[in-house]
């Protein structure tokens, strides 16, 4: 579970350490590039990324009746005030139930996409659970399983 910062921490006050800096940029990477590699190995649309895979998809359904899994995320939308509470009040129904689950999380922006530059926005853990669960249970990152299946078969 996520742990509590210390009551008497100061965010404005803390110290920048570069090491912590990066070891946080290692993280993120390898969990980007682990859950690509199960996407290569396996169909998205019969992944399950949480044990509350269920319950995160009707919950996304309900407060976020006009997301459409296929289309590019609007990440001016996604990040503007009134984004950020709806995001906030979804997220936190999770606080003691998904591990991380406000770990920043690197996603791409629409499914038909590879990781990149400009193709990836950051966010929350639970934001990347929710919008992934409904892009595989949409079978929109099946293409990534079937685009590595055609390159083994032609390099044998």
């Amino acid at each position: 579970m996520s742990v509590a910062a210390p009551a008497n921490f100061n965010a404005d006050e803390a110290d920048n350490l570069e090491d912590m800096e990066k070891q946080f940029a290692v993280k993120v990477v390898q969990h980007m590039s682990i859950y690509w590699a199960i996407l290569e190995k396996t169909r998205g649309s019969t992944l399950r990324l949480t044990k509350m895979d269920d319950e995160i998809f009707e919950h996304l359904q309900k407060d976020f009746p006009e997301f459409d899994p296929a289309k590019t995320i609007d990440e001016d939308e996604m990040k503007s005030k009134t984004g950020k509470e709806r995001w906030r009040n979804f997220m936190m129904k999770y606080e003691k139930k998904i591990d991380d689950y406000n770990f920043g999380t690197m996603m791409r922006s629409n499914p038909k996409w590879e990781y990149g530059k400009d193709e990836t926005i950051f966010v929350p853990r639970m934001q990347f659970y929710a919008i992934e669960i409904a892009r595989n249970r949409s079978g929109l990152n099946d293409w990534i399983f079937e685009e590595n299946q055609k390159e083994k078969a032609s390099a044998s």
